[in-house]
């Protein structure tokens, strides 16, 4: 496919389509006031693990959901007095929130790498909420350019990084913004800043008449890319790279390994194994007849990488 043939004008007819592509699992590259999102279901654990291998994302960073409404915000958050008026104040813009999750809904796991907390947002620009309404599901998207290359600011950008890795990108010009949103975490007492951006934190502190803390990393103060390895340990002993089951062992194969409880993708696909990552390891935690989890090697290449290092984390003992 030429690259500039999967751009498309972001008229009513193209963004019904948009719609369709998303609910059917696809990839959409839509603009937003801040850069250009790779948008997919928020729900669909396979289509966000093709996010991340179109972005060639090397781990699984949690990534933001987009809503157009913010009834949407209860499906999946936990929300207070102090969220609706931040949410009144400053969205739609560039202001994204980490928020606890309210249910563990395992289909939003990918998309939250794991973690029991969500990171949303409502973009302000006209093409981003109409295909958030059309599509009538949050629409989880990072920037729609491969990993550690610059953001994209137009449509072009998008067709430069990206290629044919996205089935439609809906222009919508250059963006307004042109830097990422700010990130708040709004989980505990203090709200904490985890990423500078298009909303001043001097803006925050005035409405909300309080200091805002700045997260540096610490361990002690919630991160936005959730990376402390304590974040990701399942209770059972986790041991990696088995080439088979040892007693009282919940074996995850991958590939063509049959002696297992659970296979991530029986035919190979690092795709499908990303998209299965999160609930099987849920399930084997939570399994009762045994008492400590292994897994097949995973490949170190695509996805692999992403996996692994979610995996290494998991296995982590201090």
């Amino acid at each position: 496919m030429s690259m500039k043939n999967n751009i498309y004008q972001n008229t009513e007819e193209n963004i019904k389509k948009a719609a369709e592509v998303i609910k059917n699992g696809g990839l959409v590259a839509f603009p937003t006031e801040t850069v250009y999102g790779l948008g997919a279901n928020v729900y669909n654990a396979k289509a966000v693990a093709s996010i991340y291998a179109a972005k060639g994302r090397p781990a699984f960073n949690p990534l933001i959901s987009h809503i157009a409404e913010k009834d949407f915000l209860k499906e999946y958050a936990a929300v207070d007095e102090r969220v609706l008026a931040l949410a009144d104040k400053f969205w739609p813009g560039p202001l994204t929130f980490v928020l606890n999750r309210v249910e563990e809904n395992p289909a939003l796991d990918l998309a939250c790498a794991g973690l029991r907390t969500i990171t949303v947002r409502m973009p302000a620009h006209p093409t981003a909420l109409a295909l958030i309404k059309k599509s009538g599901v949050p629409i989880v998207a990072p920037s729609a350019n491969r990993s550690q290359t610059i953001s994209p600011t137009t449509a072009f950008h998008v067709a430069d990084s990206l290629g044919d890795k996205v089935d439609m990108i809906l222009d919508g010009g250059q963006c307004r913004v042109g830097v990422e949103s700010t990130i708040i975490d709004i989980t505990g007492k203090n709200v904490v800043l985890l990423r500078a951006g298009g909303v001043a934190l001097e803006d925050l502190e005035e409405f909300l008449g309080e200091k805002v803390l700045i997260s540096h990393g610490n361990p002690d103060l919630p991160t936005s890319p959730g990376q402390m390895l304590k974040h990701y340990a399942p209770s059972h002993d986790f041991r990696i790279n088995a080439l088979s089951r040892e007693d009282g062992e919940f074996f995850i194969g991958f590939g063509a390994v049959t002696d297992c409880d659970l296979n991530l993708s029986p035919s190979g696909d690092l795709c499908e194994a990303a998209a299965n990552l999160f609930a099987y390891m849920r399930l084997a935690d939570a399994d009762k007849n045994h008492d400590k989890i292994a897994m097949s090697p995973i490949p170190e290449t695509g996805l692999g990488l992403a996996i692994n290092d979610r995996i290494r984390r998991a296995a982590y003992k201090k």
